[in-house]
Parts: structure tokens; sequence; C-alpha cells
């Protein structure tokens, strides 16, 4: 749908997904050119280090305990009031369904008592639209989504159209480090503890499997690798930092392998279904994204294939507000909006048409 000509569209963003409490204010100029007036996260890193993952209960508190006075931050950081917003959004799924309804609820009295529309946005459609918010990317381009709850590869054809590549049929790559660091009792998160001993390790002391490499298709599995990663630590006793830093790094290589064969064949889709496109772009969102040693890779195999890459700032690809409030803003420039009774859902995929995949990730 061609929207040129919509008018400026400013919008309150609120995400409660997970572990991260974040409200913002975005507004969609009458270009179509993004721009973000406002943009806090709180996380709770500390609230759940103790258990060695998000605890759904004390994650949904935490949004209530602090959902009001982040919001009341986002609005005063914009310089605005809730009348001069054009709509309220927030996210309502996929995700832990405590905390959704805590963030899905606030918006929904927003919207009610200062008769603004409401949006109801799917968190995995706030990741993939983030590259038109923050470089006014066209469609259609490739997205490798990587975090803790998701792991997929999805070619982005406009707002609302989106075809799934592959996904986890597991374990999601987020979820692999995080288990990873936890057996190795290097705490919570996991990722870049991770990454930081896999840089002053030997990755190739270990021969963990690649799962799913050599297959057709650019599904994911990671639960073997995970496996064989327990099976190491449990092999050398009690690891020492040297067997760990090894061990880190091994992991590290394997998930690059896979990664790489994953994309490989969804480039390849990509560029049979759209072979006219003159310039693909790869975007990479998630938390995951963050990993320097696995941009690099990302960074050579996109050039190598022809393709511009994109990577959001790393505040925008773990969870925010801003990606929510934007995918409203792109909803509502074409009209759309949701209705009250609205409802938080756990599981929401972003292409309904594609094939189940037993035991897809968390929020798959």
């Amino acid at each position: 749908m061609d929207t040129e000509g919509t008018g400026t569209l400013t919008l309150l963003g609120i995400e409660t997904s997970c572990d991260e409490t974040a409200a913002a204010v975005v507004r969609r100029h009458r270009d179509g050119r993004g721009e973000i007036l406002a943009d806090r996260v709180l996380s709770q890193i500390a609230e759940h280090a103790p258990y060695g993952g998000v605890v759904p209960e004390i994650a949904a508190r935490a949004h209530v305990e602090h959902l009001d006075g982040l919001i009341a931050g986002a609005m005063a950081d914009a310089g605005l009031t809730f009348g001069a917003l054009d709509g309220v959004a927030a996210t309502a799924g996929p995700g832990l369904i405590g905390g959704l309804l805590v963030g899905l609820t606030t918006a929904k009295a927003i919207a009610l008592v200062h008769d603004k529309p409401l949006l109801a946005v799917n968190h995995l459609e706030g990741h993939a639209l983030t590259p038109r918010l923050t470089e006014g990317l066209a469609f259609p381009y490739l997205l490798l989504l990587v975090s803790g709850g998701h792991t997929q590869l999805l070619v982005v054809e406009d707002v609302g159209s989106y075809r799934r590549l592959g996904t986890t049929i597991d374990d999601a790559l987020g979820e692999a480090f995080d288990k990873t660091a936890k057996l190795l009792g290097l705490g919570y998160p996991g990722g870049p503890a991770v990454e930081r001993l896999a840089a002053a390790g030997d990755p190739h002391r270990f021969a963990f499997p690649r799962p799913m490499t050599g297959r057709d298709g650019a599904d994911f599995s990671f639960s073997g690798l995970k496996t064989a990663v327990r099976r190491a630590a449990q092999a050398v006793g009690t690891p020492d930092e040297r067997d760990a830093a090894d061990i880190c790094a091994s992991f590290q290589a394997a998930v690059g392998d896979c990664l790489r064969d994953r994309l490989g064949h969804a480039m390849a889709a990509f560029r049979a279904a759209h072979p006219r496109a003159p310039s693909p772009t790869l975007v990479v969102a998630g938390g995951v994204a963050a990993n320097r040693a696995l941009r690099a890779m990302l960074e050579t195999m996109a050039r190598e294939n022809g393709f511009a890459l994109s990577m959001p700032p790393i505040r925008l690809c773990t969870d925010n507000a801003a990606m929510i409030a934007w995918a409203g803003a792109e909803r509502l420039a074409r009209g759309e909006a949701d209705d009250l009774t609205v409802a938080a859902r756990a599981r929401w995929p972003l292409d309904p048409d594609a094939a189940p995949a037993p035991g897809a990730g968390v929020k798959a």
C-alpha cells in the first residue's frame, strides 16, 4: 500500500513481553521518515540473575511496578501530553502472557481515556520493521532474527506481509548461549559472558556438531549442540578458565557455521523469489546480533553473496518500545487499528501460513 502523503503520526509505544519494561514515543513523518522522540528501557537483569533466567511472575510484577513511571518519563522526554498522540501501541504477543497483559491493558486504558486508536503489535513485527525506522529501508528484505526467544529467517515483503523461510525446531540461539553460560557457571545473561571467554579460547579443541548443516531449507536446531556442550563440560570434570574458554570458543564457532549454512539457503531463496531486487539487503536483529564474532561473520557473508547488511543499533536490536511504536505507526498510516477487546497472545507467528515447526522457540 502506498502511504505517501499520510500525515505525521506520533505514537506512544509500550513493550513488556519479557524482562524489559519499556516506553517510547516515535514520530512517523509525512514522507515516511522515522524519528525517536523518547526511548526508555528498564532492565530486570538484577531481579532474575539469582535464578539464572527469567522468572515470569517476577517479570510481570516488575512491569506493574515500573511501567507507569516509564511512560510518564517518556512523555516528559518527548515534551508531549497524551492528547498530542495519534495512537497508542503495545506489544500483544508473542511473549510471557503475564507481562503482555500488563502492557496491553495499560495501552488500552490510555487509548480509552484519551480517545486514541489502539495498535496491538506483534513483537516480531517490531523487530522486522526497525530498519525502516532507522534508515528508511525499502521492501523487500531478508531478516535474520536471533535472540533469546526467536531464531528465524523471514522475507519482509510489506507491513503485515512476512514469509518465513526458516525457524528453530527446538531451542532459540540466545537460549543456547544462556544455557552454555549456565553450564559453565558464567552467570546471567550468558551471551556476553560466552562471547568474552570465546575470544580467548581455542575454537578447534572441541568437535561440536553443526546441526542441520547440509540439509535443504533454512530451519535451525540447537538442542544437540547444547547437549554436546554439556557433555564436554562433564568430561573435563570441573572446567577451569582455559577449559571454559575453549568450550565457549568451540561452541561459538559451531554456531557461526550453522548460521552461515542456513543463511546461505535463505539468501538463495530470497533471490529466487525477488530476482529483480537490484541490491538485496540482509537485516540482522535480536540480542544475539550484539555478538562481535557473529557480526563479523555476517558482514563477510553478506558481502560475498552480494547483499547489503543492515544492523540496527544494539539498543534497538534488543527488546525496546521504539520498535513497537514504529510498527504501530506503520500500521496506523495504512488505516489499521485494533478494537479494545483485542487479546494478548503468548504465541503469534508472523507468517501464519508457514508449515508448523514442532518445538519451535519460546516465542515463535
